[in-house]
């Protein structure tokens, strides 16, 4: 983010850097979003140790039952059960 950013600030053009390769905007959208991802998987995972510290790990947040092993498996940062995740 940080090179591109210098790139963006240097350069005069009208963000077509390379009529073969992308513009610097879209490319900047592009790591953007990936970044903007990888904070919510960290948010998430921040949020899922925070439970397994005060001892609600694998308990529901909006009904109370218990969050099935299979799903903590395939998803460890899951915070809802499956039916109140499909409502949520």
């Amino acid at each position: 983010m940080e090179s591109l950013r210098r790139t963006r600030e240097s350069s005069s053009d009208d963000d077509e850097h390379d009529p073969e390769g992308p513009t610097l905007s879209s490319e900047w959208s592009r790591i953007r979003g990936l970044l903007t991802a990888a904070e919510s998987r960290l948010g998430d995972a921040d949020a899922a140790w925070a439970r397994v510290e005060n001892g609600s790990y694998g308990t529901c947040l909006r009904c109370g039952s218990a969050i099935p092993p299979g799903r903590l498996e395939v998803r460890p940062t899951a915070a809802f059960c499956v039916a109140c995740a499909s409502v949520h």
